[in-house]
Formats: C-alpha cells, structure tokens, sequence
C-alpha cells in the first residue's frame, strides 16, 4: 500500500474477500457448500415477530376492564383485519350498543380482565440476508447463514454512510481530483456506485439520490454539506444504519481532499463491473486507521476525533 493512503486503510487490486453472512435469529439456510452464487441471492431467511398494537378496549367501550371479556367478537389467536369489529357494548334493553372496531392488522394474542387492554400482533417480520457479493459458499452455519469467498478488488473508506448495496461501478469525473458535483450525474447512473473524484457536494448527493443511483463513491466531503445531507450532526458516530436513501464511501476524509490516485485507477479500471458497497464502520469492523482526538479550547474542552490525513504541522 502507497504511503499516500490513510494508513490501516486496505486498498487491493486483488485479494480473497470472505462475506460471513449471518441471521439476526435462527432461521432458514438456503445454500449449500461449493454452490455458486450471486450478490443479489438470498443465502438465508427468517421471520420475527410483527409489531404489538395495545388496544385500550375498556377506556374506548367505557366500560370496567372486567366486563371486557364477555364483550369481545374474537377469542385468543384469532386473526382480525384493520376495521374488523372486534368488541360490542350489550346497551341497555338491547339500545344504545356500541361497537369497536380494530385499529390494525394482527392476530389477538392477549386480553387482560385487569387492565381491559388487548393486545395485538402484527403479522411475522420476513428477513432475508442476501449474499452480498458474487462467490462461493464456503460455509454454511446451520440455522443462521453462510461464508461466501469470491476473489474481489477490495477498497476501503474512511466514512461511510448508509447500508448494504449492490450496483454497476460507473465513473462521474475523469481525475481524482475533480469535484463531484450535481452536473456530473445523469438518468444513467440509475442503479449505479458513482465514483467521483475529490469532495462531494450535497448538492450531488441529492442529484444521485433522486437519479436511482445505489452509492456514491469519493474522496473528501466537507463537514456542512455532510450536516446538509443527514440533517443533523453525526460527529464520529459513522454506523452505517443511517437512513437517506443512498450509500455514501468517503475514501480519504473531511474537506477538498482528492481520491488517492491508485484507488481512482482501480475503481477505472473496473468501470462497468457489479461492485458491492458497504457504509457500515470502517473502525468498528476491526481494522485499524490513525486519527487524533483534538480537545476544542475554544469550544468548551470539546473533543473531536479527525483521521490523520486531515492533519497538518505547523511549526513555529
């Protein structure tokens, strides 16, 4: 790796990459060892428990909460559909009954004679964990997924954004050094990792967002326009669960900083081929990269932790 790279930052033009692909619970495993696959396949599967809707059944009916279960339409397990009548009043000599009709989808899983609530349960959560690259299962873990190993071009950044996707490398710019901005993107990179060169604006962001583009590959962003974009302060919090509708690499760091030649290259070079993209933690998957934590005087004490390729010596 150049000297020119933030160190502990892994850039490849080849190397063996293993995707250890996992359930959140014990479910279905749909592969088996030695079976090709591709990054859009889904190596295994499960269900959770949908949402609990609470269903304050005595406070609607006004009634006490030990007249509700001689009130309910439903027993325990039943399935209702949203603006099914689930209870009814008897009213007095037959006039004046009320009824009360479900707010949600779900199966009745409990009612209680104490507080006069029901409880509902939406329909089971299906979760699927796609293989995320194109490769070899070289694992299975029984009941929760597989290892799948390809031979990969492999790049890391030093910020990311947003989660897991797949797409068609494309080049916006045609030197590492060169902005990314919302005039380089085009209806065609719809599905695509855009790669550009030095800082992102938001204004591209939101150019390749509304284009369908899946990820956004680049060198620097400038701390406004990464406020801009998320619509808060995420500080050094980079957790990859973020929500904005596209994923974002930042390769070298904060600021006008231009892509590292070699890495620039390397994503040219592949311009056209399917890439997966990941904005999860770079630090909290374990590798290692030199930051120092700088304490703010003249903001209170505050520390900020800045990746070294963002840091100069001034000498006096």
């Amino acid at each position: 790796m150049a000297k020119a790279y933030t160190p502990g930052l892994k850039v490849s033009s080849r190397t063996v990459f293993r995707a250890r692909r996992q359930l959140p619970v014990t479910g279905d495993v749909l592969v088996t060892a030695g079976q090709r696959v591709e990054a859009r396949d889904t190596v295994a599967r499960t269900f959770i428990e949908g949402d609990v809707t609470p269903v304050p059944l005595a406070s609607l009916l006004s009634v006490p909460a030990s007249d509700v279960p001689g009130l309910l339409l439903v027993k325990l397990g039943d399935r209702v559909a949203a603006g099914d009548v689930i209870a009814r009043t008897k009213g007095i000599f037959g006039f004046g009954k009320k009824e009360l009709t479900s707010p949600a989808a779900g199966t009745v899983e409990s009612v209680s004679a104490t507080t006069g609530q029901m409880m509902l349960r939406g329909e089971p959560i299906p979760v699927e964990v796609k293989a995320y690259v194109a490769g070899t299962v070289i694992d299975v873990l029984p009941g929760e997924g597989a290892v799948v190993e390809t031979d990969a071009v492999f790049v890391q950044g030093i910020l990311g954004i947003g989660g897991e996707t797949v797409g068609t490398l494309r080049m916006a710019v045609t030197e590492p050094s060169m902005r990314l901005e919302a005039k380089h993107v085009t209806s065609a990179m719809k599905g695509c990792i855009v790669v550009g060169g030095a800082r992102i604006t938001a204004e591209a962001v939101r150019a390749a967002r509304d284009a369908g583009a899946a990820a956004i590959v680049s060198g620097g962003i400038d701390d406004a326009d990464l406020r801009d974009i998320l619509g808060y302060d995420l500080g050094v919090a980079i957790t990859g669960t973020e929500k904005i509708g596209i994923t974002i690499i930042i390769t070298e760091g904060f600021g006008d900083i231009a892509m590292a030649a070699r890495t620039f290259a390397i994503l040219k070079e592949y311009e056209g081929r399917e890439a997966s993209v990941n904005g999860a933690a770079v630090l909290g998957s374990g590798s290692k990269a030199r930051v120092l934590e700088v304490v703010l005087e003249a903001d209170g004490g505050r520390r900020v932790t800045v990746p070294r390729a963002n840091i100069e010596l001034i000498e006096t």
